[in-house]
Order: structure tokens, then C-alpha cells, then sequence
């Protein structure tokens, strides 16, 4: 099999690895890491902060998990160290990039290690539009399951560190929206939260 061929086939394994905190929840039908990953992309592509460069953004966005292909979704509940993590994360890194061609290779893995390290203001931001989109997600499964407030923990793991504007303003309406949802419900009919 052609090396493109394998580096394809093996992103692609990425439709397919499900995101575990949502596996760990429960959560029914759980979004995969293409998923996520896809919806960054987009948020990457629809900012307005004209002092970031939104291609290298949605880049960063489509990179920053592509080692879960080989490694999977770790989670914190996993209880695997910081370091253990990044050192299976790099070799998945290399051994996929090492189906590229040079110029790609060294594109697709310094854009990793540029998102890892949080080197540039850029990789900062996508590190925000990740948890972003994680409580956005969140909020989904809530209002899917009608179970409004069941996923708190995960606001709980990203409270206080949202600082770009964009970013702020678009959590504040979910919290807004959220948290209207969470009232209607304990104030009575099951059927509010629709």
C-alpha cells in the first residue's frame, strides 16, 4: 500500500475513535475525534480577530489530535501522565508523518508540536476553541438527553480559562443559554428543556 494510501487510512481511523469523556458519560451515539476536530476547524475559519492567521488556525485545529488515530482519545480520567501522554502522542506523530513527504512531514509535525508546546498566539487560540467546543458539545448532549446540567464537570474543567474575546463572548452564551435551560427545568416540567 502507497504511503499516502496508509497515512489516509490511518487519519481516517479518526471517524471512528470515539472523544472518551463523552464514552465515560455515557453519552449515547458520542461524537468521534473527526467530529470534534471538524467543528474547530470550522470555528477556526469564522473568527474575526484579524491579528491571528485563521489558515494556520484551521491547520492547528486539524492536527492538534491526529495522533488519536494511533493513541486514541486519553482522557484525564485515564490517569496517564502529562508526559506519558505526549511521549505516545509524539511517536504516533512520527510514525504518521513519516508516510509524508519531507515538506509535509515537517509541516504536519511542527504544527502538532507548535499546538502542543502553545508556541504561538495561534495555537493558544485553538486550545481555547478546543475546550469551547468541548462545553459546546456539552451542552448538546444535555439539551439531546433533556437532562439539563448532567455535564457540569465538564464546565467545571474549563472555568476561568477562556481569555480571547471571541471566545469569551461565545461561552457566555452558551453558559446565558445553558443556564436558562437548567432553571426552566428544576423550576418543573421535564419538557422545557425542548
Amino acid at each position: 500500500m502507497g504511503s499516502l494510501l496508509q497515512f489516509m487510512r490511518l487519519v481516517g481511523q479518526l471517524k471512528r475513535v470515539p472523544r472518551t469523556g463523552w464514552v465515560y458519560r455515557n453519552v449515547a451515539k458520542p461524537e468521534s475525534v473527526s467530529d470534534h476536530m471538524y467543528r474547530m476547524a470550522i470555528m477556526a475559519l469564522v473568527t474575526e480577530d484579524k491579528t491571528l492567521n485563521k489558515e494556520r488556525c484551521i491547520r492547528l485545529a486539524l492536527v492538534h489530535d491526529m495522533a488519536e488515530c494511533i493513541v486514541g482519545d486519553i482522557a484525564p480520567a485515564d490517569n496517564i501522565t502529562k508526559e506519558e501522554k505526549y511521549r505516545r502522542e509524539e511517536d504516533a506523530m512520527k510514525h504518521l508523518t513519516q508516510l509524508l513527504s519531507e515538506d509535509l512531514k515537517k509541516e504536519i509535525y511542527e504544527l502538532w508540536e507548535e499546538y502542543e508546546y502553545q508556541s504561538s498566539a495561534e495555537a493558544r487560540f485553538v486550545k481555547e476553541l478546543d475546550q469551547c467546543e468541548m462545553i459546546l458539545q456539552a451542552f448538546e448532549y444535555e439539551e439531546l438527553e433533556k437532562k439539563p446540567g448532567r455535564l457540569q464537570d465538564f464546565y467545571d474543567s474549563t472555568a476561568g480559562k477562556f481569555n480571547h474575546p471571541e471566545i469569551v463572548q461565545l461561552v457566555s452564551s452558551i453558559n446565558t443559554e445553558r443556564n436558562t435551560k437548567i432553571a426552566a427545568a428544576s423550576n418543573s416540567d421535564p419538557a422545557s428543556f425542548e
